[in-house]
């Protein structure tokens, strides 16, 4: 109980979620390449179980590299946000923006597009809250963000890239759980 589950693909799985949060019960529920539509199949198991103080999202990345159109990343937010409202009425959801990479750039402009979808969704609804971390990843960058996010292949996050995430997700969990 209080426990925070991250959800997602590849770049929640391979986050060291002790080391983000030392003093915080997280639960690691990344697996790589998984889409919002994994989420929304493997429910009862990435959710259903606990009783956590927020959720945390990562999803999306995926999904549009498998063709997914932003409207479809949208409508598969809203299908597992609603969801996990259901069971879990009070307890805040954190979707976090679809990262931009070198690896995936040309698909940046629909998986912004989908970005904005959900973060309108997000302010539309209590307890849902979309955490931008893309705006700091492209800051000063001129097209793709700059190598330093990001390890080897350029679409998983450097330490550097879940420094910065980290902050984003504290800065909104505390305005979330005040």
């Amino acid at each position: 109980p209080g426990a925070i589950p991250f959800v997602g693909s590849s770049s929640i799985r391979m986050w060291d979620l002790a080391s983000s949060w030392p003093r915080t019960a997280t639960i690691n529920n990344g697996f790589g390449g998984s889409t919002l539509a994994d989420s929304i199949h493997y429910f009862d198991r990435l959710f259903a179980p606990y009783s956590p103080s927020a959720v945390i999202l990562y999803a999306g990345d995926n999904d549009v590299a498998k063709g997914l159109s932003a409207e479809g990343v949208a409508a598969d937010f809203e299908t597992l946000a609603t969801r996990i409202s259901s069971i879990l009425p009070e307890t805040p959801i954190l979707f976090l923006a679809i990262k931009p990479s070198e690896a995936r750039w040309k698909l940046w402009p629909e998986m912004n597009r989908a970005n904005e979808l959900v973060a309108a969704q997000c302010a539309a609804i209590d307890d849902w809250y979309f955490a931008d971390i893309a705006t700091p990843m492209l800051k000063d960058a001129e097209a793709a963000p700059k190598a330093k996010w990001f390890v080897e292949d350029g679409l998983h996050l450097s330490g550097w890239g879940y420094a910065m995430w980290t902050e984003v997700v504290n800065k909104l969990l505390a305005k979330a759980q005040a």
